[in-house]
């Protein structure tokens, strides 16, 4: 009888065991390297606009999604994102409490996938370097410039194409004057050596596009800032963004 009871308690415990193991072993919620990867969030209508990366790692909540802290001002809706998960078809950015804030639903052809907030705003989100690239044709057209985004002082003093904008800038901030130096050249944007002005260097903008009469600086991760003419080959970041400053064109 003590034999048959010690392998009955034997038998429990390895039961237990066996169990615990499984448990342990089993797996977490699942994950899509396939959509993980750089995208782009932007805001329709307007030119606001972000890189995002969507990681193949399990983070807070969902699967972990990084921005840079420029985000957060060019694209509020990005604060209360802690996450992302491919759901249903949908690619949906979670809050902290794992709930949809966007849902973006795949495109029936080539193109973004689109979302709506429950604010009524619509988003797109493309992976980097889906988006078309601006033509090389005159881009101040009479429907880009009624644009409500772009200031109407700004319309006379926009260059009508994106070979005018090229040329060797410098970065002015308030009493400040040739803080920084870039070069933006047709296949891209170089800081200069010497700059001066850490902001423009953390950012380091390594290409540039020039649409609807605004010079749209991109940045090595992605992100991206946007300044409108203000005359005589200056540029001025756009103040519903974030701290002014001035690009000058100079000689080289």
């Amino acid at each position: 009888m003590r034999l048959r009871r010690r392998l009955a308690v034997l038998g429990l415990a390895a039961s237990a065991i066996w169990a615990g193991g499984a448990a342990a072993q089993e797996p977490g919620p699942p994950r899509d390297p396939g959509t993980a990867g750089t995208w782009e969030l932007a805001l329709d209508g307007s030119f606001r606009r972000c890189g995002l990366m969507l990681a193949a790692e399990a983070g807070p909540v969902g699967q972990a999604l990084r921005f840079p802290a420029g985000c957060r001002r060019a694209l509020p809706v990005v604060n209360g994102l802690s996450g992302w998960r491919r759901e249903g078809g949908l690619i949906q950015f979670l809050d902290r409490e794992g709930q949809p804030v966007l849902a973006f639903a795949a495109p029936e052809g080539p193109g973004a996938w689109t979302a709506e907030a429950t604010t009524g705003e619509r988003y797109s989100l493309a992976q980097a370097g889906a988006r078309p690239a601006a033509p090389e044709a005159p881009l101040v057209t009479p429907a880009a410039l009624s644009a409500p985004s772009a200031p109407r002082e700004s319309w006379a003093l926009a260059p009508a194409t994106a070979a005018a904008v090229t040329g060797l800038y410098t970065l002015d901030r308030f009493i400040e004057k040739d803080v920084c130096r870039v070069m933006l050249r047709a296949d891209g944007a170089q800081v200069q050596e010497g700059c001066r002005d850490p902001g423009l260097a953390l950012f380091d903008p390594t290409a540039w596009h020039y649409e609807a009469g605004r010079l749209v600086l991109v940045a090595r991760r992605g992100h991206s800032v946007e300044l409108v003419p203000v005359g005589e080959g200056r540029w001025r970041r756009d103040p519903e963004i974030g701290t002014t400053f001035v690009l000058r064109r100079v000689e080289p």
